[in-house]
């Protein structure tokens, strides 16, 4: 809501979304995923993802699951981020440690299905097992998902290679290339782009 779109359109899927509602744009499958995901105390972790589950199927005009069949396909889909099944019974991200938090987003994503997940910063604050772990939840569904990945680091993109990498600066997309460009960041820092971007301005 701190955002006016001034001018241009946001186009998915051939329709202009601008004056779609946050859920109505979730549903249409876009999926984002935050940096620091926001714990919501006294909503169930199993109920916010089966009705999140539900809102998104009775959109593609599929059957909307029971309980019992709803908890037969997260127990699947648990496997996918090692997660134990009493996180379930918890409140949302309530007392998960930061790669928990980020599992559990990566859950919701693999019920959610979405035809592009937005991830912002999502290797922020992971140790290197959870990491591995993240990755494997967005190699596993790359198929079905386009994803945008932003990250400011190099080590995320050890477990996922990147069709496209795009360098960001001053609310513009400034180069754009494969992974070798990511490795050059990597090596040799952002300051080598600036001083190309002054030379050429």
């Amino acid at each position: 809501p701190s955002y006016k779109i001034t001018r241009g359109e946001i186009k998915f899927t051939g329709n202009n979304i601008q004056s779609l509602e946050p859920e109505e744009r979730a549903q249409s499958g876009i999926f984002l995923g935050f940096q620091y995901p926001i714990e919501i105390p006294g909503v169930s972790n199993l109920e916010f993802l089966r009705v999140a589950t539900n809102a998104r199927r009775k959109f593609l005009k599929k059957e909307e699951l029971d309980t019992f069949d709803f908890e037969d396909l997260v127990k699947e889909k648990l496997d996918l981020v090692k997660m134990d099944s009493a996180f379930l019974s918890r409140s949302i991200n309530q007392g998960f440690s930061g790669g928990e938090k980020k599992r559990n987003e990566i859950l919701q994503m693999a019920l959610l299905e979405p035809k592009i997940a937005i991830l912002d910063e999502t290797d922020s604050g992971l140790d290197i097992d959870a990491l591995k772990l993240v990755a494997k939840g967005i190699t596993e569904t790359a198929e079905e998902t386009g994803f945008l990945v932003i990250t400011h680091y190099q080590r995320l993109l050890d477990y996922i290679e990147p069709d496209h990498v795009h360098v960001l600066a001053d609310g513009q997309i400034v180069r754009s290339g494969t992974k070798e460009l990511a490795l050059e960041l990597e090596k040799k820092g952002y300051d080598f782009l600036k001083e190309e971007l002054e030379v050429a301005g």
